[in-house]
């Protein structure tokens, strides 16, 4: 007994000069150590760490010699088995061999859609590891790029394959679900435990994520009307209009996003950033060269994950009888935010809901404001039409959404009515879109010139 904990406390101590040393020498680049660079977190760098768990290095024998295997090892284990997640991995190299080997579609799109979920939690893990060395600002950046990187991949390769519709639907399911979901759960689940307390939490930052979601909805809006008052006189509808109208909106909510960042990141720092009490101070656990890497190969997964899914989801629609709607805004958006979902939920039973509310909301705000416009853009650029018309059913459930939970955000407590109603709003929501059934031959790029379904 004594030799086997000599030889565990022998490896962990191992494994920590190794990281330390690959620390030391990113840090030694920038100037700085890690420790000193980053100093804060917003509540999207934490959402998923409450899904992490401490791994022993089982993977990294004493009787490996070689310094670089040994390190690809601890490193292997901090990336792979440094979550509760880990158990759905495998799903991965069996959607690639359902795929090799012309299994049935509908499995290919559920293994890989089970495939993104630690994925996307890796993918957080990853960019936070790299914030470290970056400092806050670099690191922020990143996070607002990456932070929802498996939905800004998904969105690409359905717009690469001129799926406008699956495109909407799948970025309307993202910020419905932040909003109505992943909000009313943690709201419900907290006020059940700490129901004999009061709930606070700062309404700055709630505040302003609010604007910025009402902002959006008014860019959504305006195509939209802009139709239905050009089709109420014949003769002078033009979809060009409409597009064009998009466009423009689209590089002002850029505009606003990047407006956003700078006041997130620097002039108003201190109301995003989360505060967690009785915790250890973190540090990196792996270097910045191989958290690069893991970053690049989980991303190229994720790339080829999200090709099977868009190419599958009409025949897994088929298959279950479901329509392709209620597979993009209702099943594509829980099971890819599975991880951030419960990081959020425990983190508002453990009464601190500025963090559930940042992990909600910033993401619902990163998809309106910068995800779905950039696609806009892209599209743009590689000259197909996109433009900011969702539709009337779709646009009004948006509506709806970001007016309810901005009443429900407005008085700074929380019960867990709120979330019991938020929650419900969710479930009609998912109910409507269960039952509109949308022909096939129109998923792809949709009745109209913009590529979108007449109302």
């Amino acid at each position: 007994m004594d030799s086997s904990s000599s030889n565990d406390q022998h490896q962990k101590k191992e494994m920590t000069n190794w990281v330390n040393l690959e620390n030391d020498g990113a840090a030694n680049q920038g100037g700085s150590s890690c420790k000193e660079i980053w100093t804060g977190k917003t509540a999207q760098n934490v959402s998923s760490s409450m899904v992490r768990k401490k791994s022993d290095p089982v993977l990294v024998p004493s009787n490996v010699r070689f310094r670089l295997f040994r390190q690809f090892l601890a490193n292997l284990q901090e990336v792979v088995l440094g979550t509760k997640l880990a158990l759905l991995f495998p799903a991965i190299p069996l959607a690639i061999v359902a795929d090799s080997y012309k299994f049935g579609r509908p499995w290919i799109f559920a293994l890989s859609l089970l495939g993104l979920t630690p994925l996307a939690e890796r993918v957080s893990f990853l960019t936070e590891q790299i914030a470290y060395f970056t400092g806050p600002t670099v690191g922020g950046l990143l996070n607002a790029t990456c932070g929802n990187a498996t939905e800004l991949i998904i969105a690409l390769l359905a717009l690469y394959q001129k799926k406008i519709n699956v495109l909407k639907y799948s970025l309307l399911g993202s910020i419905l679900s932040n909003l109505l979901l992943v909000l009313g759960s943690s709201l419900l689940c907290g006020g059940l435990a700490n129901h004999r307390k009061e709930q606070r939490y700062d309404r700055k930052q709630a505040d302003v994520n609010s604007l910025l979601l009402l902002l959006g909805l008014l860019c959504h809006m305006l195509p939209l009307m802009l139709r239905y008052a050009s089709t109420s006189t014949p003769g002078i509808f033009n979809a060009n209009s409409t597009l064009q109208l998009s466009r423009a909106s689209s590089i002002v909510m850029l505009l606003s996003y990047i407006a956003y960042i700078f006041f997130q990141l620097k002039t108003h720092r201190q109301i995003f950033e989360s505060q967690e009490e009785d915790e250890e101070e973190e540090k990196a656990v792996i270097g910045f060269w191989s958290a690069f890497s893991w970053l690049v190969g989980m991303t190229v997964i994720i790339a080829v994950l999200s090709e099977y899914v868009v190419g599958t989801i009409e025949a897994a629609s088929d298959s279950w009888g479901i329509s392709v709607s209620f597979i993009s805004i209702i099943l594509l958006p829980i099971v890819g935010n599975a991880a951030e979902h419960a990081g959020s939920v425990l983190f508002a039973l453990k009464n601190k809901l500025d963090i559930s509310l940042g992990i909600a909301l910033g993401s619902a705000t990163q998809i309106s404001m910068f995800v779905v416009p950039s696609c806009v853009i892209i599209a743009w650029i590689m000259n197909i039409s996109m433009d900011l018309d969702f539709n009337l059913l779709e646009t009004g459930s948006l509506a709806f959404s970001i007016i309810i939970t901005a009443f429900t955000l407005q008085d700074g407590t929380s019960h867990y009515m709120k979330g019991v109603v938020l929650c419900l709003c969710y479930i009609v929501i998912a109910a409507c879109f269960f039952v509109h059934k949308i022909p096939q031959n129109t998923v792809n790029e949709g009745a109209r010139q913009s590529g979108v379904l007449a109302a």
